[in-house]
């Protein structure tokens, strides 16, 4: 069990600076707050960590940015947000072959760094009868049985071609999405950017944010083999959520130093940045309390909850934090 920190939006964003201020909040709060228990003793305690100690003390750890909008799509779809549910329920019912009024998700997601892969609850949603649609003729495959080798391929691409031929994409997939009741599932791609979907055998459903002025119907990729569907996200909410996260991230490598020119290129970046660096001696309590006050009102709210995650590798996991982003728009 660890614990998820949702960034929840509610309102649109006006200002890209106080934005800005917005999201890095939070984030720094999740990082903070993820600091190992006995380093924050010997050191006397949270008042004691100025914000440069604490870029000092901060141990990168495996997915501390979150699955962000794989996250949000997986997270909007369990909680029943209608506005993403009924998108995925026509998709399902139309082009899946899929129907029922009650989708779900399954989170499958990849961690950033490649190095491990781990799976939301995988076990407990499958049964053994769970069935994986391809869109390819011939019999379904049976899901749970391959779950493992599906994980294998992700980390070691040797064992790909040991998968059967109708799935052995299938570990590229972030999400699979169907429905319990009939226990039928497809293998989803989950991408910001619709230019980054790929097709890749096992895959059949590809989720990307709705882009103002583009037609958000759902159809079939024709040459991908995916059923393209665009759900409601407001996209520059997502692109300052990540914004804020890579400041966050050369301010800490920069050990609480203005980043290189190269690194944080942005001038808006920078200024905002710049902030951080200005109150690099103060407390980093002190300093997230001041990023709260300098953010856009009722941009978002921040709440915390538990996510579980079950890894199948036999590595240790360092998730101790998820941040994610989630549109109430």
């Amino acid at each position: 069990m660890v614990e998820k920190i949702e960034c929840i939006q509610t309102n649109s964003v006006h200002s890209e600076y106080e934005a800005l201020f917005s999201v890095i909040h939070p984030i720094l709060t999740g990082l903070a707050l993820s600091l190992k228990k006995d380093i924050v003793s010997q050191v006397g305690g949270y008042d004691k960590i100025t914000l440069e100690l604490f870029t000092r003390l901060y141990e990168p750890g495996d997915g501390d940015c979150g699955i962000c909008f794989e996250y949000a799509v997986h997270d909007a779809i369990t909680s029943k947000d209608s506005d993403v549910l009924n998108r995925i329920d026509s998709a399902l019912s139309k082009f899946c072959k899929i129907k029922g009024d009650d989708p779900s998700s399954i989170l499958f997601g990849a961690e950033k760094s490649g190095q491990l892969q781990f799976i939301d609850s995988v076990m407990e949603h499958l049964t053994d009868d769970s069935l994986l649609l391809t869109g390819d003729r011939g019999k379904p495959i049976k899901l749970k049985r391959h779950i493992n080798g599906v994980v294998s391929a992700f980390r070691k691409p040797q064992d790909r071609e040991k998968l059967p031929n109708s799935i052995n994409g299938l570990w590229k997939a972030d999400l699979f999405v169907g429905n319990n009741l009939i226990d039928k599932w497809v293998g989803t791609t989950v991408k910001i950017n619709p230019k980054q979907l790929e097709s890749a055998k096992g895959l059949r459903l590809g989720i990307v944010p709705s882009r103002q002025g583009k037609s958000d119907k759902i159809h079939k990729h024709e040459t991908k083999n995916l059923v393209i569907c665009p759900v409601p996200y407001d996209q520059s909410f997502m692109e300052i959520f990540y914004e804020g996260w890579d400041i966050v991230r050369q301010f800490i490598r920069a050990r609480g130093n203005m980043p290189k020119e190269i690194e944080l290129s942005s001038s808006l970046d920078r200024t905002v940045c710049k902030h951080l660096v200005d109150r690099k001696k103060y407390p980093v309590l002190d300093v997230i309390e001041y990023l709260k006050n300098m953010g856009q009102p009722h941009l978002l709210t921040v709440e915390n909850c538990d996510a579980n995650i079950t890894s199948t590798s036999v590595q240790e996991m360092k998730i101790n934090r998820i941040i994610a982003p989630i549109s109430n728009l």
